[in-house]
């Protein structure tokens, strides 16, 4: 999304940057709050707490597996992304709430990392649909927040370059860090789910 919504593409196609950028973030984060709402809601009923300790933290190891570079298969998801046609056909604000919502959404552009299935399967499990809310509301503010690095980038083209090539340098170590972080949440959510079933 940086190549695509920042101060100098903004300023091109005749929008305000912060009104597309509040317009993504909102999107993002309302669209990520209903589906884990929803998923809290058909949730409730049948999640029994040992028994969602487990699946999610058997989800988190599967997804380790299929995030390590040598396993060979990709996060299960859709190929699509979103459609760039629109920045030259809407207003910054629709096309920035469209994109948002899209990519809080989750499961309907791609999906780079299992930490996403891990995150709604939590809203899933989680017995509750305000609980889901909660859940979703964070992925999708979490999913849209870094489009703000480009906010400082202003109206100089190699400082936008230099921003992709330096965050493209830091996903090898945000890819470890987050296998680290779902492994020691699988760890414990496997202790707690053995806790509570003795």
């Amino acid at each position: 999304m940086l190549a695509s919504i920042n101060p100098l593409g903004e300023r091109a196609r005749n929008q305000r940057y912060w009104v597309t950028v509040v317009a993504y973030i909102v999107g993002s984060t309302v669209a990520g709050a209903l589906l884990g709402g929803a998923l809290g809601f058909v949730g409730a009923p049948v999640a029994r707490p040992v028994v969602s300790l487990a699946g999610v933290a058997v989800l988190a190891v599967v997804g380790i597996l299929f995030d390590a570079p040598g396993f060979g298969k990709r996060v299960p998801g859709p190929r699509r992304q979103v459609d760039e046609n629109w920045l030259g056909a809407y207003r910054g604000w629709v096309y920035g709430a469209g994109f948002g919502a899209q990519l809080g959404l989750a499961f309907v552009t791609i999906v780079t990392a299992s930490a996403t299935w891990v995150a709604f399967a939590c809203a899933l499990f989680s017995r509750s649909a305000l609980a889901g809310v909660a859940i979703g509301a964070i992925f999708g503010l979490a999913r849209a927040v870094p489009i703000l690095a480009a906010s400082r980038v202003g109206t100089d083209p190699s400082a936008l370059r230099a921003l992709v090539r330096r965050l493209e340098g830091l996903r090898p170590r945000v890819a470890i860090a987050t296998t680290a972080f779902q492994g020691a949440a699988a760890a414990g959510l496997v202790a707690l789910a053995v806790a509570r079933a003795a």
